[in-house]
């Protein structure tokens, strides 16, 4: 259960996500935060020094979320290619979500790449361990021997990273949801269960 203060701090993280997608970073000070939350320039200067180590929290926060939702599908008792299936789902849709959250493609939030991509560094690392234990227990060494399973993972967590703009970009288009499982299935045609 939450405590009174990690709420308060998640309550300043979500008034400072909203405020920075709709006015951009550079056009939110700690005074707007401070006012729009209700708990005042003493309480946010409690949680954080500067507008930038709340921006961080902001990035860090999508990074938890996402890690959670992949955490939880890989936690599944699911065949491996449904897993991987799964999995490849919810990256992509976690990432569009993120996107949503925070305004655009365009805002701020996506300006800074370099301090997103230094967020999900330990995320990526995880998300490759995880794809590999999947692959790992769906390979048949007897079929596939020479099967690099950690060189295959990172090949394909790449590629599915790769196609996250494409992804975001597709599902505004009438015929989305063939396209989402087109996308999956190309993937998935690179791995042998």
């Amino acid at each position: 259960m939450p405590t009174s203060e990690s709420k308060t701090r998640n309550i300043l993280i979500e008034v400072a996500r909203d405020l920075f997608a709709h006015k951009g970073k550079k056009n939110v000070t700690m005074n707007d935060i401070a006012h729009a939350s209700g708990k005042g320039r003493r309480t946010l200067y409690l949680y954080f020094k500067s507008k930038e180590d709340i921006y961080k929290a902001v990035i860090q926060t999508e990074v938890q979320t996402l890690d959670n939702q992949l955490t939880e599908i890989y936690n599944k008792q699911l065949p491996p290619r449904a897993k991987l299936t799964e999995f490849i789902t919810a990256h992509l849709e976690g990432a569009k979500a993120a996107v949503l959250r925070n305004g655009s493609l365009r805002s701020d939030f996506f300006r800074d790449i370099y301090e997103v991509e230094k967020a999900r560094r330990k995320l990526d690392a995880k998300e490759i361990k995880m794809i590999a234990d999947i692959l790992s227990s769906g390979n048949n060494r007897k079929s596939n021997p020479h099967v690099d399973i950690e060189l295959s993972a990172t090949i394909l967590f790449y590629a599915v990273k790769g196609l996250e703009i494409p992804y975001m970009r597709k599902t505004m288009e009438p015929d989305f949801e063939q396209h989402k499982k087109t996308i999956i299935e190309f993937v998935l045609e690179s791995v042998r269960f």
